[in-house]
């Protein structure tokens, strides 16, 4: 069964940058749509950037500017990078996939577990 890992997070001061990344192991699978999202305490989940096909690329306002979404070369990966990081950052961030894009992470059909981003001021 495709599953989807995260990793890259961790702890950061503020100003400071950190690469999320996102990939299914064992399978080499190209996603129409892939994205992430992130859900700080007490907050709904919020959609930070989404890439649809091969380059169509949307961002939240709280992070337009400064995080860059993309796929490796081979487009079964994803990639987030994230520079100019504040303390409003700081969440969960979680890694969907599906052969269309929702606003809702729950309506992706394959979502990771989640990588934690801690940003401190």
């Amino acid at each position: 069964q495709v599953q989807l890992v995260e990793s890259g997070g961790g702890s950061v001061q503020a100003g400071g940058s950190l690469r999320l990344s996102c990939a299914s192991p064992g399978y080499r699978v190209t996603w129409y749509c892939m994205a992430w999202f992130r859900q700080a305490p007490g907050k709904e989940h919020e959609r930070v950037a989404v890439i649809e096909g091969p380059e169509r690329t949307t961002y939240a306002d709280s992070v337009r500017g400064r995080f860059t979404i993309s796929k490796d070369g081979a487009k079964t990966s994803l990639n987030l990078q994230m520079n100019s990081l504040k303390p409003d950052d700081t969440a969960m961030y979680y890694c969907a996939a599906d052969t269309s894009c929702g606003d809702g992470l729950r309506t992706y059909t394959y979502r990771g577990q989640g990588t934690q981003v801690t940003v401190s001021s």
